[in-house]
């Protein structure tokens, strides 16, 4: 009989020997994510177009931009094994949709939306043969308005249910799911938020009390990609805190309404 308290035992990283791309890997939350597979054991591949300020412990880095279909194409067919592709590439700058021309907000949906489709296409191979999968990085944008992001909002909206056919599509080789992520606390939040205080008073409106940190957005990541999800697919899991509480909830309570 094995006596071995599996408490103790040592834990073997759960996705070692696998090989993962995470596109726009190089900073913030995608920084975050290419940390949580390396310590998963992966041999991790992040590409941008431009290098990481600080190396990410574990990951190598290949220039690369994505709204370059030729150049995603080479990237992918260089590459001998493929397992894990996560599309975290994109974001915008704040604009209001009379600012700028459609033009500018076309480039925010190629960036958003077009370019995870590219990046996917030219791994399927890949990703078929290794039985794999692909994890988009959504956001709560796409499910609600976003003034400001309009056009971020819609391509957003628009990769989620690109995920949800490709599942359908791609079943039984490939798994695609959607990581749904709410607000997280970067290195340039306070810029985003009105400085320390910003932060503080926009992370008191999530009901976990606080912003995601990367690393947050990174476990759930490789949960995705692990066998512990292999019957997920098609799915949008929302790493969000706990979501926005209800503008009304704050509005009736300063009302104070009285009774007749």
């Amino acid at each position: 009989m094995d006596n071995t308290d599996p408490v103790d035992s040592p834990r073997s990283p759960e996705l070692l020997g696998r090989t993962v791309v995470v596109t726009g890997g190089t900073r913030g939350v995608g920084a975050g994510i290419a940390r949580a597979f390396a310590e998963a054991g992966a041999e991790v591949v992040t590409c941008a177009r431009r290098p990481p300020e600080v190396p990410v412990a574990g990951a190598r880095f290949v220039p690369l931009d994505l709204r370059e279909p030729a150049a995603v194409r080479d990237f992918f067919a260089a590459l001998p094994r493929l397992d894990v592709l996560v599309n975290n590439a994109g974001g915008t700058p704040y604009r209001l949709l009379t600012d700028v021309d459609a033009e500018r907000h076309a480039r925010v949906v190629e960036l958003n939306l077009l370019a995870p489709l590219t990046a996917s296409l030219a791994a399927y191979e890949h990703l078929r043969r290794a039985r794999g999968c692909v994890v988009m990085i959504g956001s709560v944008s796409g499910g609600r308005p976003s003034p400001g992001s309009a056009a971020y909002g819609a391509a957003k909206a628009g990769l989620e249910s690109l995920a949800r056919s490709m599942a359908v599509e791609w079943a039984p080789d490939v798994r695609v799911n959607t990581l749904v992520v709410g607000m997280v606390r970067t290195g340039l939040s306070h810029l985003h938020y009105g400085g320390e205080e910003g932060v503080a008073a926009v992370a008191r409106t999530v009901p976990l009390g606080r912003l995601a940190a990367p690393a947050d957005v990174g476990a759930a990541a490789v949960f995705l990609a692990s066998d512990a999800a292999s019957y997920i697919s098609g799915a949008g899991l929302e790493v969000h805190g706990g979501g926005e509480r209800p503008a009304f909830l704050d509005a009736a309570a300063h009302g104070n309404p009285q009774e007749g």
